[in-house]
């Protein structure tokens, strides 16, 4: 079992890391399900802050993976969010290479329609990459995009937590405003979706230096080998390097996407599907589809038990063995003897492991003997509740009466007598002249 992480979210296996933080699959016992838990790995202030903007994002969409929850527990905080188990867009490129324009033209929609919604809410995202745009499992079918990913995002108007000219986000992915230092707005967020087209469509990662000196040297070039034009002129208007003509709203270039996707011609016959596989895989042991996995039911092991040296060897008894329904057999109960006739006993010796260290000072005539262990079916409890004095075991009979003191040895008593008779006849002596 994993690591329960404030009495509530198991953390089973990694499935990813950040810059600031390690993503875990996790098992919510609390909502009874699986979750991806983004644990923080350090603690300095910079980073706190960035954590708590980041958790605080709460954007309910379809193709949005914001955070749903957090935690703290002593000196880590996570927050989770649903799993996603399809990989990252980098995945798919890395299986198929470039892949279909309508394929493709699927994908741009749902970004669009989740960073319409991350726009309406006055968050830049700041960070729009393949790595950060994931995929649930949906084999062949309709593939589900989701934007993730919202560490260095940030609301129009509010304090940067970095200096004015220290640029922060994934290089080969900046707009040109970005590396010039200006502040965030959805313009920059738009010039990044481009670039990502490009690397769909092209299956590399594209060289936006170079495309944005091109554009800034000739204009608007021809639509590169294998982009149909009326995608690539939506592209372009993407990939402008002044943000006032670029497109202003994602809302915007979903119109006109829908547009060109109109011109695109079918698929042809012998087009390879593209399928999104489980790039998480299977969960480890002792976990399934509804949770962690009770251990299967087992015969209790047997104890052992220290016996002191000079204790007898019993003999050992089966244990019980559990019924069908989990239960356990009770021993018979043991048979009643009849109570023995009141009369002075010995009291029984205690075991030697449970006699006290005061014991080792008091008189050795008094200290008992241990004795042989009686059986559980012939013993009986009127020893330790009789009223009679408890007698040590090695005082014989004639030691229970009082003994005659003896008189001083005759060396001793003679002189005293002596000296008394003399003091006794002085006395008399005395007494006569007076």
């Amino acid at each position: 079992m994993g690591e329960v992480f404030a009495g509530r979210y198991e953390l089973i296996d990694p499935i990813g890391r950040g810059g600031v933080g390690a993503v875990w699959r996790a098992w919510d016992h609390r909502r009874r399900r699986y979750v991806a838990a983004k644990v923080l790995q350090q603690s300095d202030a910079h980073t706190l802050l960035r954590f708590v903007r980041e958790q605080a994002l709460r954007i309910d969409h379809p193709h949005v993976l914001a955070p749903a929850s957090w935690a703290a527990d002593d000196d880590k905080v996570l927050f989770t969010m649903d799993l996603v188990a399809g990989g990252s867009l980098a995945h798919v490129i890395g299986d198929y290479g470039p892949l279909p324009p309508r394929f493709v033209c699927t994908l741009l929609d749902q970004l669009l329609s989740g960073l319409a919604a991350v726009h309406a809410e006055g968050v830049v995202h700041r960070d729009i990459k393949p790595a950060n745009i994931l995929l649930d499992v949906t084999g062949t079918g309709r593939p589900h995009l989701r934007l993730s990913d919202f560490g260095i995002s940030m609301r129009k108007g509010e304090p940067r937590l970095t200096e004015t000219n220290y640029v922060v986000g994934t290089p080969g992915y900046f707009a040109p405003e970005q590396m010039m230092g200006a502040e965030p707005d959805f313009p920059a967020d738009l010039f990044a979706v481009g670039l990502v087209a490009l690397y769909l469509l092209q299956g590399r990662k594209p060289d936006s230096r170079a495309l944005i000196e091109y554009f800034l040297a000739h204009g608007t070039p021809g639509a590169p080998q294998g982009i149909p034009e009326p995608l690539w002129q939506v592209l372009a208007g993407l990939l402008q390097p002044d943000p006032q003509a670029r497109f202003k709203t994602a809302t915007g270039v979903r119109k006109a996407l829908t547009a060109a996707v109109e011109m695109l011609p079918e698929a042809g016959p012998g087009e390879e599907p593209v399928e999104v596989f489980d790039q998480i895989g299977p969960l480890p042991p002792g976990f399934g589809p509804n949770g962690p996995e009770a251990p299967s039911p087992a015969a209790p092991a047997p104890v052992r038990v220290q016996r002191h040296p000079e204790e007898p060897q019993q003999p050992q008894q089966p244990l019980p063995t559990p019924s069908e329904t989990g239960s356990f057999h009770l021993p018979p109960p043991p048979r009643q003897q009849p109570a023995p006739p009141p009369q002075p006993v010995a009291a029984p010796a205690p075991h030697p492991a449970a006699v006290t260290p005061l014991a080792a000072h008091t008189d050795p005539a008094l200290a008992y003997v241990p004795t042989a262990a009686v059986p559980y079916e012939q013993a009986s409890t009127r020893s330790y509740t009789a009223h009679a004095p408890r007698i040590p075991a090695q005082a014989s009979p004639a030691a229970q009466s009082p003994a005659q003191r003896p008189g001083p040895p005759p060396k001793v008593a003679i002189p005293v007598l002596f000296v008394a008779l003399i003091c006794f006849a002085v006395g008399l002596w005395a007494l006569t002249q007076t």
